[in-house]
């Protein structure tokens, strides 16, 4: 029988073991969990954080956000300040990353999707978002090398393709998107589009709705250009109906309007003139495509030319098998008759004549073989 100082025993050497397990486990967790790397260049790393700071919870919802990350970076006496966030995908970084986007932003030369302001500079990296401050200490070449090595850690599945049918000319920074409710309101706010907050349950996100902003100006004309794209071309015409009857009092009066296109919808928000906003829409990068997945075939007439001849061909190939069987038949008939006279063909035990018998001479049936 065990002692209870035994069992004692046992279960603090138990929880030694564990504690030891834990300990040597966790900094093999962090280096797993850290995206941005120690070292690029001639940068290197001085302190970490991983904690997010508050945000709002139906935002990080909508987004998927999965890991943040701060990181200083010093070399040579300069400091770098990078801020790293982390979405299920790149769709719903690319949200986020525009949402960052201030007037006047120009795109970098860095990165792909990227934009630069007062040092500040954004970079999407596939779905990771990236903050850089105090950009202007770092040369362009140690800032790519940045965007290299978090790549490795990154989902490169496409952007969202609603982003290429905007017109151009749009206002640098501009720019918004918006695969939820809150990001999409949240640009209505950012363009000062407030008024058209009813827009929102009658988009239709939960049937996979995308939408992309964008402010534009031509001399005194001005306007924000709304684009939704839906999963089928059904969907956008039912939205459609949908987005009408949301559209605040005296929206249509003042020329807005929503009009269709294969699966897209174009709203044209606060225009200047109506002719304004059809000139935004005839400069949109969209075009509908119909893909037909049945095999097809071609069929096409032969030359009259070439019909007739093979009908002649045919016609002389039927006549000279027609003479060619009849000289057969009528060939071996002759033969047999002269050496087999009577014994195959017109055998007298199986010949009928009638005959009239008109004349003197005696009737012989011999006389017809």
């Amino acid at each position: 029988m065990v002692s209870k100082g035994m069992q004692g025993m046992r279960k603090l050497f138990f929880i030694a073991v564990l504690s030891f397990v834990l300990a040597a486990a966790a900094p093999h967790a962090s280096a797993q969990q850290r995206v941005l790397p120690e070292h690029f260049a001639s940068w290197t790393a001085q302190a970490a954080t991983f904690s997010a700071p508050a945000v709002n919870p139906e935002i990080s919802k909508e987004v998927g956000e999965t890991a943040f990350e701060i990181s200083d970076y010093s070399s040579a006496g300069k400091d770098l300040h990078v801020t790293l966030r982390k979405f299920r995908d790149p769709t719903s970084a690319y949200q986020i990353y525009t949402s960052q986007l201030t007037p006047q932003m120009l795109p970098s030369t860095v990165w792909g999707p990227s934009a630069i302001k007062d040092g500040r500079l954004l970079l999407l990296v596939g779905n990771v978002f990236l903050e850089v401050n105090d950009s202007q200490n770092a040369s362009a070449d140690d800032l790519k090398q940045l965007a290299t090595a978090v790549q490795k850690h990154a989902d490169q599945t496409p952007l969202p393709p609603v982003r290429t049918y905007l017109a151009e000319g749009f206002s640098d920074g501009t720019q918004r998107y918006a695969e939820g409710p809150f990001g999409f309101r949240g640009a209505l706010a950012d363009l000062h589009q407030d008024a058209y907050a009813s827009l929102t349950p009658a988009v239709g996100f939960h049937v996979g709705a995308e939408a992309m902003f964008a402010e534009y100006h031509r001399g005194k004309d001005s306007g924000v250009l709304l684009l939704l794209e839906y999963p089928n071309s059904q969907l956008a015409g039912l939205h459609l109906k949908h987005l009408e009857q949301a559209l605040p009092a005296g929206a249509q009066e003042a020329g807005v309007t929503v009009e269709r296109n294969g699966s897209l919808l174009s709203i044209v928000l606060a225009p200047t003139s109506g002719t304004y906003a059809t000139s935004l829409r005839q400069a949109l990068n969209y075009q509908t495509e119909l893909t037909w997945h049945e095999p097809t075939h071609t069929i096409t007439d032969p030359p009259l030319t070439t019909t007739i001849a093979k009908i002649i061909l045919a016609t002389f190939l039927l006549m000279v098998i027609a003479v060619v069987l009849g000289i057969a038949f009528g060939g071996v008939r002759l033969l047999t008759k002269i050496f087999f006279p009577g014994k195959v063909f017109d055998r007298p035990d199986q010949l009928d004549v009638l005959q009239l018998g008109l004349s003197s001479k005696r009737i012989d049936s011999r006389d017809f073989y």
